[in-house]
């Protein structure tokens, strides 16, 4: 298992693992992250000073990836963990705590105070990572990402 800063290349396989997430939990496209302008360029995308995204590779092969941006519509204080999937092959593995550790490692050097996210009820196993992780629930989103599907809202303070 090797975990890497996202290529140009890679932009395609992380695509399809995120459309193939939604899919296999039933998430409703309107309204989600799928809508985001960077799904189909996640390198493009992330290619800010205040960004990192990562894909894990696995047998030379890309199985999920996982990022760290500055939440649109907040203080320059606050990133978001975004687009954070795997292919169903490489869950279980213990590749979901390693990627989530790099991103929120990458979010305190970027010199971030507070992580948020979003996520959708039906992602119970990656609600539960970030619920062990010192993430805290919200009571409303933070932000303006536009992802109306989120039902779930989480902070954690990196401080």
């Amino acid at each position: 298992m090797l975990i890497r800063e996202i290529k140009p290349g890679d932009n395609k396989q992380i695509e399809a693992i995120m459309r193939a997430c939604f899919e296999e939990f039933k998430l409703p496209i309107v309204g989600s992250s799928l809508e985001d302008k960077d799904v189909s360029k996640m390198y493009e995308g992330f290619q800010t000073n205040k960004a990192k995204y990562f894909v894990v590779e696995e047998n030379n092969r890309v199985v999920g990836g996982g990022g760290v941006k500055q939440l649109q519509g907040a203080d320059s204080k606050t990133c978001e963990l975004q687009k954070m999937y795997f292919e169903p092959k490489a869950r279980g593995k213990g590749f979901g705590k390693i990627l989530f550790d790099k991103c929120i490692s990458s979010a305190k050097e970027l010199g971030y105070e507070y992580c948020y996210l979003e996520s959708a009820s039906q992602l119970k196993a990656a609600i539960r990572l970030y619920e062990l992780n010192g993430f805290k629930f919200l009571d409303k989103p933070l932000g303006s990402t536009g992802h109306v599907i989120c039902g779930v809202w989480m902070l954690k303070n990196l401080k």
